[in-house]
């Protein structure tokens, strides 16, 4: 096998497949940070809403970082300390994530919603797509009034 990829190459051509190697690569950054922020601001503004609805003191919380897990975990009636467990590497994330999904069950449920919405968290690949879908409806959409 002949691994010289640049032999048959001048200077200039390998000096400009370097310079597109790098656009495409600086493209590729500038498409993914978008996605990131569009999702960070997507799913802050959600929470938000869904915290005025529920008559959160401190609804501005859903756009701090750790902070805003903790007023999630107050929404669904846990207390804010446990958010803590992030600190605790692998052996926090699991309990953590299962008061995430208890306290997003219990909102769900407050704003009429069925709790198993909050399922789709756990959910391979398609999950945070659905879940984002959930905290949508949940922020944005009129809700009935479920007869008992």
């Amino acid at each position: 096998m002949n691994y010289d990829l640049f032999t048959n190459m001048t200077g200039e051509e390998i000096f400009a497949s370097g310079i597109f190697g790098g656009l495409v690569g600086a493209a590729l950054i500038a498409v993914i940070s978008v996605v990131l922020i569009t999702t960070y601001v997507y799913v802050a503004l959600a929470w938000r809403s869904i915290a005025i609805k529920l008559k959160y003191k401190r609804p501005w919380l859903a756009w701090i970082p750790f902070a805003n897990v903790a007023m999630m975990l107050q929404l669904g009636g846990f207390h804010w300390a446990w958010v803590f467990l992030f600190l605790i590497p692998l052996l926090g994330t699991i309990p953590l994530l299962v008061l995430f999904v208890i306290a997003t069950w219990r909102i769900f449920e407050k704003r009429n919603y069925p709790g198993w919405f909050s399922l789709s968290l756990i959910i391979p690949k398609v999950g945070s797509i659905l879940y984002m879908i959930a905290i949508g409806f949940v922020a944005w959409k009129k809700v009935k009034k479920r007869r008992n």
